[in-house]
């Protein structure tokens, strides 16, 4: 019984004004002799290992809250609390800590905290000067109780004692009671007077008179005093909407009464703060802490009690996933769920953990593709939410689930397709909603986060399925809105041009550019599938059409595709651009920008630059070749000169290396002949030395032959025969040592890239070379 009772999680507020827990476990109060003093001690449930340990000051300021909660400062900026799972525990604690510091236990709060820079003041001040007495609360002295209010806000001290008399003797309800006579009396003055005051103990930050002004009796006063706020002409009607348009709707009837309240409780008083309270200001950033606190413990109170209940929960995900459920009770039940999912962020890591389990298990997932696939917009939205608390929660526990599904089963209603044509369909004409899914979407293939310790093969499986059932429903808007070449070569025919991207509306081409950063993604992430893909498909040529899209914004996205493939400077993908003469639409797209200084003009020369930069060889040679004649005019950047003379650089090269290397286009000379017959006999050292003059032969030629009589050589250490000329020292031809049928290298060299002469190609081509036109392919 002690165990439940003394049940603890310690929290500590962070920079954030947020609180952090720091885990679950047992409190105590001992002697600690390191400490010389009574000490909190909470050791952790799980291992036993210290969670806290804290002194009991007989100068800390001690609050107690809600019952469950005590809480304190330890330094500056260091504040802690223990939330009991029951209230015994934290009365008996509490009482500990009252007879440390000689205190009423009855108290919620043992000291008056002393601000250090006040405290020399405070204490020169005469006994009577800091205590704070309040007005009779009557109708005509308002105007008194709010400027005493609002005048002690500057102050730590004055505000705490402040807050120790608004508590004593019913004074905050006596004041929400003359809220009502005002209201009766329509006495406007005496209403905005009440504004100022419920707003100004609000202020305070002070819990023990949360606990008042939030409880059932007292809150929607509190509301109603806040809807007159001086600056407005006509008040708000806040308690119109809590009480009639905002209905507490129990998808399942709760039957514990504490927990209904809390939930009402909790919804009145995030409203408070999130709609009614204006933002505060820089001064008054930290007056609200409290309140923060106070909805962060409800909402953890809340998710731990609905958790605890499996009936409840059990009940939910029946009603959630029976056919026979009207959309209007599904409707309810997908909000619900949604609201427990956000709920559940209050919860320390490992109970959060237990919490998404749980739903899984319960089935949240096929759940979820029933309800993403509903005509109800809102049902849809709630459940897009859902689901990104679980992607966020666990990408890998969502795509176990994908891949398990029935084989069977229509790809249709795969759960990852029918995100994607959520994102498809969305009707928002900014597709917020579909830019939340391409997020979610971007999660679950990424190989990042797919490098679980427990599962090896995940990443392999996973992309797998996925270019396998879901890759063609991704692509599939591309395709539809994208006409191919040859379609559009013959739509082009005649003097009538027909734009080949159709529709070519904004909205279309928002969610083609979602398309292309998610396909984009994968070419820089998933290397071997998504390569596959593009060739199988002839995606690139496809996209490429959206150069021509009348948007911007989707041109560079088509480019920026382009670009991350030349990225990767992988020849598979640089043959299949140089087969398909993919670099055209470019080329067409930078001719028909003209000269304008523009972000595309940019983006196309740095595509070009980087290629430059790079040496690609293939494809500096393939732009050359095709295209040199159309950008040869481009001066106002070096780029284009600066391929051309790359290309220059490496066909000299090459030539030089064919000359130099052609030994059977030319008859030897004596010299030569004798230098490959002594080569048979003698070692290399004599052969060098019987050979012509050094300065003769050039460098780069005897490191050739070096090389090549190494790379000749075999097992045993012979040379093979490297020419038909060499002969054995008999006169007879010389034999190869290769074995039967092995390939014998000859000393002519091909280069790595072969540059055939194509003078008189280009005189018979000069005609409808398009390299003479404007535009290329026009």
């Amino acid at each position: 019984m002690s165990d439940t009772r003394r049940r603890v999680k310690v929290y500590t507020l962070n920079e954030d004004r947020q609180w952090d827990d720091r885990g679950t476990g047992h409190v105590s109060s001992t002697f600690v002799e390191r400490l010389k003093g009574i000490s909190l001690l909470v050791r952790a449930e799980s291992d036993g290992s210290l969670l806290l340990e804290s002194k009991i000051s007989p100068n800390t300021a001690y609050q107690k809250q809600q019952d469950t909660l005590i809480v304190w400062s330890e330094a500056e900026n260091y504040d802690l609390a223990l939330s009991f799972q029951e209230k015994a525990g934290c009365d008996e604690i509490w009482e500990k800590i009252c007879q440390v510091q000689g205190k009423d236990p009855a108290l919620e709060i043992t000291q008056d905290p002393i601000d250090e820079s006040e405290e020399e003041r405070f204490e020169e001040m005469p006994e009577t000067s800091h205590l704070v007495e309040l007005p009779p609360c009557e109708l005509a002295r308002l105007e008194e109780i709010a400027d005493l209010v609002t005048s002690v806000l500057s102050s730590p001290i004055r505000r705490e004692k402040l807050a120790l008399a608004l508590m004593s003797e019913g004074y905050m309800k006596k004041l929400l009671q003359l809220f009502q006579v005002c209201e009766d009396l329509d006495n406007r003055e005496g209403l905005h007077h009440l504004y100022e005051i419920v707003r100004g103990v609000l202020f305070l930050n002070k819990a023990a008179l949360f606990e008042v002004m939030f409880s059932d009796d007292c809150i929607m006063d509190v509301v109603g005093c806040l809807e007159y706020d001086p600056a407005l002409v006509q008040p708000k009607r806040h308690r119109e909407f809590l009480t009639k348009t905002a209905k507490f709707k129990e998808v399942i009837p709760i039957t514990d009464s504490e927990l209904r309240q809390k939930i009402h409780q909790t919804y009145r008083v995030q409203y408070i703060q999130d709609i009614i309270l204006p933002t505060p200001s820089v001064f008054e950033e930290n007056f609200l802490s409290t309140l923060t606190s106070f909805i962060f413990f409800n909402k953890v109170e809340i998710v731990s009690m609905l958790q605890e209940d499996e009936k409840f929960l059990t009940e939910v995900f029946a009603q959630l996933t029976d056919e026979a459920t009207e959309d209007g009770k599904r409707r309810e039940l997908v909000n619900f769920f949604k609201e427990f999912c956000a709920f559940s962020q209050t919860l320390q890591p490992q109970n959060r953990d237990a919490f998404f389990k749980t739903l899984a298990n319960l089935g949240i997932l096929p759940a979820l593709e029933i309800v993403m696939g509903m005509d109800d917009l809102q049902v849809r939205a709630a459940a897009t939410d859902i689901f990104s608390y679980l992607v966020e929660f666990s990408p890998s526990m969502v795509r176990e689930f994908v891949m398990q599904e029935p084989q069977q089963t229509d790809d249709d209603v795969l759960l990852i397709n029918v995100v994607i044509k959520q994102m498809i369909c969305d009707s928002d004409p900014e597709l917020g909603g579909a830019v939340q899914l391409m997020g979610l979407l971007r999660t679950l293939i990424d190989p990042e986060n797919m490098l679980t310790p427990t599962n090896k093969t995940e990443k392999t499986e996973f992309l797998s399925f996925f270019y396998k059932y879901c890759m063609q429903v991704l692509t599939a808007p591309l395709l539809a809105n994208t006409v191919d070449e040859k379609k559009s070569k013959a739509l082009q025919e005649g003097s009538t041009k027909i734009n080949p991207v159709c529709p070519d509306n904004f909205q279309t081409a928002q969610l083609l550019a979602l398309i292309l950063e998610l396909l984009t993604f994968c070419v820089e992430h998933h290397t071997y599938h998504i390569k596959t893909y593009i060739m199988n498909k002839d995606l690139l040529r496809r996209i490429l059409v959206l150069m021509n899209s009348k948007h911007t914004f989707l041109a560079l996205c088509a480019l920026r595709f382009m670009r991350r493939i030349i990225g990767q400077k992988d020849e598979y993908y640089n043959r299949y651009i140089i087969k398909g003469n993919l670099f055209e639409p470019v080329i067409n797209t930078l001719l028909d920008n003209g000269t304008r200084y523009n972000l595309l003009n940019s983006a196309i020369i740095e595509l070009f630059e980087f290629i430059k930069v790079e040496d690609v060889k293939s494809l500096i040679a393939h732009i050359i070749d095709n295209y040199y004649k159309a950008l040869e005019s481009i001066e106002y950047v070096q780029t284009f000169k600066g391929l051309k003379g790359r290309y220059e650089q490496e066909k000299d090269r090459q030539t030089l290396r064919l000359n130099r290397y052609r030994r059977d286009a030319r008859t030897l000379d004596e010299d030569e002949e004798m230098w490959f017959h002594e080569d048979e006999d003698d070692d290399e050292g004599e052969a060098v030395e019987k050979s012509r003059p050094e300065e003769e032969f050039p460098e780069s030629y005897g490191k050739y032959m070096e090389a090549k009589k190494g790379a000749a050589n075999g097992a045993n250490g012979k040379p093979a025969a490297s020419h038909a000329a060499a002969a054995s020292p008999n006169g007879s031809p010389a034999k190869s040592d290769a074995p039967p049928g092995t390939l014998v290298v000859k000393t002519a060299m091909v280069g790595l890239v072969d540059y055939p002469d194509d003078e008189d190609e280009e005189e018979e081509d000069e005609e409808q070379s398009p390299r003479k036109r404007p535009r290329l392919g026009s």
